[in-house]
């Protein structure tokens, strides 16, 4: 039997867990951890952000970097998400190392193993709504497959349970996508509308 939950703890899976990186006027790098966005097209990725630093920074640059948090990295990202940029270098005390992009104003943070760097394709401050250009990507080759690939086995990405405040760690491969379904296209079985 089903029953009627409160509709702020809705799981919607996966929420991946986005490092956003940004320069202020200064350079000054920033970071923060967001996690309602979702990649939106081939070379796109929408975020739903409120005003933050890194809302003030984006105004100003118009380009920003998308890290994925990890196992590896999950306190780094809960830090980030649990502390202002406005008064602190949260990259510096954090202890991580930061390079600018060879694409994008916007810093690479180097113990992160795939970022995507981004051109602000539209942003709406009142909405909230974060829509970038992918217009690169960097991957640290421990994570690629022979093929080139990112291995998502060995990149160990974590997403975030809203419903209870939590990391979670993603699964192993159950089955193959555009593969699994011919089991049962190919059966024999067949629709009667009768």
């Amino acid at each position: 039997m089903s029953v009627t939950i409160d509709p702020h703890n809705c799981v919607i899976l996966p929420e991946v867990v986005f490092i956003i990186g940004t320069y202020d006027e200064n350079g000054v790098p920033n970071a923060m951890n967001a996690a309602w966005g979702t990649q939106t097209d081939f070379n796109e990725i929408t975020i739903s952000l409120s005003k933050h630093k890194t809302t003030e920074n984006l105004e100003k640059t118009g380009e920003f970097t998308v890290a994925f948090g990890t196992v590896d990295t999950v306190t780094i990202c809960d830090y980030f998400g649990v502390e202002s940029g406005k008064s602190i270098n949260k990259i510096f005390k954090a202890g991580c190392h930061e390079h600018k992009s060879e694409n994008v104003n916007a810093p690479i943070i180097e113990e992160f193993p795939l970022t995507l760097e981004c051109k602000v394709k539209s942003w709406n401050p009142d909405e909230g709504i974060l829509v970038g250009e992918i217009v690169a990507q960097q991957a640290d080759e421990s994570i690629l497959t022979e093929d080139g690939h990112v291995d998502l086995d060995k990149m160990k990405p974590i997403i975030y349970d809203s419903a209870i405040h939590a990391y979670r760690g993603i699964g192993p491969v159950i089955a193959r996508a555009f593969e699994e379904g011919l089991k049962i296209k190919k059966s024999e079985k067949q629709w009667d509308s009768q």
